[in-house]
C-alpha cells in the first residue's frame, strides 16, 4: 500500500509519461537529463553561432588588398534561396507531426513524418550544395577573400548541423521500423525534434542577416 501511495504521488508530481520510461527518469526541474542535455547543448551552439555570424558581418565586405574576387552578395540568388529555406520550415512541420504520432502510438505515420522531415532536409542540403558550386564556377571559392571565408564556414557549419541531424532521423526511423523505440519512449523522437527545430530556427536568421540586410 505504501509503495503504492507512493507511485501515485511521483506520478501527480512529475506526470505519468516520465515514469512510465524508467530509462527517462525527471530530474529537479521536472525535465528529464537528456532533454536537459540537449537545451545545454542548443544554448551553447546559440553562442557558436552567435560568433559566426558577428564574424560574417564584420567581415562580409572586407576582400583584401591582395585579393581580388566578388563577394557572396554579389552572387546571391535570393528567390532560389527562399524556395530552400521554404523547404527546411516546412521540415518543423513535419517533425511535430513525428512527435505527435509516436505519443499516440500511430507508428507508420511517425515512420512516414520522420522519413518526410530527413528528405526535406536533404533538400536543402542539395539546394546548398548546388548554391555553393555556382559560386565557386563564378570563381568565389573559400579562399578567395576574407569574406568568402566568413560566408562559407557560416553556411557551410549551418549545412553540417542539417546533415547530423538528418541522420539522427534516419536513425530514429530505422529504431522505430525495428520495434526498437515505441511510445513509452516518444521523448527520445521530442529531444530530436528539439535539435531539428532548433536548426530551422538558426538559418532563419542566417538567412535574414546573410542574405536579406544589404
Amino acid at each position: 500500500m505504501a509503495d503504492t501511495a507512493e507511485a501515485e504521488t511521483s506520478e501527480l508530481a512529475y506526470g505519468p509519461t516520465d515514469w512510465d520510461d524508467h530509462h527517462h527518469l525527471p530530474t529537479n526541474t521536472g525535465l528529464t537529463n537528456e532533454k536537459v542535455t540537449m537545451w545545454a547543448f542548443l544554448g551553447s551552439d546559440c553562442l557558436l553561432f552567435g560568433a559566426l555570424i558577428s564574424t560574417y558581418l564584420l567581415c562580409r565586405n572586407r576582400v583584401g588588398p591582395a585579393t581580388k574576387g566578388p563577394t557572396a552578395a554579389d552572387l546571391f540568388d535570393i528567390p532560389f534561396t527562399s524556395v530552400s529555406s521554404f523547404v527546411l520550415l516546412m521540415s518543423s512541420l513535419t517533425m511535430v507531426l513525428a512527435v505527435t504520432s509516436i505519443q499516440r502510438a500511430e507508428m507508420e505515420r511517425c515512420k512516414l513524418w520522420l522519413l518526410t522531415t530527413a528528405a526535406l532536409g536533404s533538400i536543402f542540403i542539395a539546394g546548398q550544395v548546388y548554391e555553393f558550386t555556382g559560386f565557386y564556377r563564378e570563381g568565389l571559392g573559400f579562399t578567395t577573400n576574407i569574406s568568402s571565408s566568413a560566408f562559407f564556414t557560416l553556411t557551410g557549419f549551418h549545412g553540417v548541423h542539417v546533415s547530423l541531424g538528418i541522420v539522427m532521423l534516419v536513425t530514429m526511423w530505422v529504431l522505430v521500423t525495428r520495434g526498437n523505440l515505441g511510445p513509452e519512449r516518444a521523448e527520445t523522437i521530442e529531444i530530436i525534434g528539439l535539435y531539428w527545430h532548433f536548426v530551422d530556427i538558426v538559418w532563419i536568421v542566417i538567412f535574414a542577416v546573410v542574405y536579406l540586410i544589404p
